[in-house]
């Protein structure tokens, strides 16, 4: 079975919910801190044949604002995902994968569903 992964970063509210929800249920989870150790280009493209690209992307962050008009095209075309490993605030958080699910953001309920 393929361990459950949280990504996200550690000073984040959201991510600090997820992780007590997960630690609550008493589910073996693996943290990936995205601001340490930044994603691939391959997890990226692997989560777009997943879930669509506005659904990954967090279009309230600092970062999704200081973007310019034409990266926040490409980025929403799909094209120039290496932003989202340049600037790890524009992913919506936190990431939780599982064997069956990829979720983005924290819905208890959601959550429920997935383990």
């Amino acid at each position: 079975m393929k361990p459950i992964t949280l990504y996200g970063i550690p000073n984040c509210d959201t991510v600090r919910k997820a992780r007590k929800f997960l630690d609550t249920q008493q589910v073996d989870y693996q943290f990936h801190d995205f601001r340490k150790t930044p994603l691939t280009l391959d997890t990226f493209q692997h989560w777009l044949a997943q879930q669509p690209i506005d659904v990954i992307v967090n279009k309230r962050s600092t970062g999704w604002k200081q973007l310019s008009d034409e990266q926040k095209q490409q980025l929403m075309a799909g094209d120039n995902l290496e932003l989202l490993a340049e600037i790890p605030t524009l992913i919506k958080r936190p990431v939780l994968q599982t064997e069956t699910a990829l979720l983005f953001g924290f819905k208890e309920a959601d959550y429920q569903q997935a383990l």
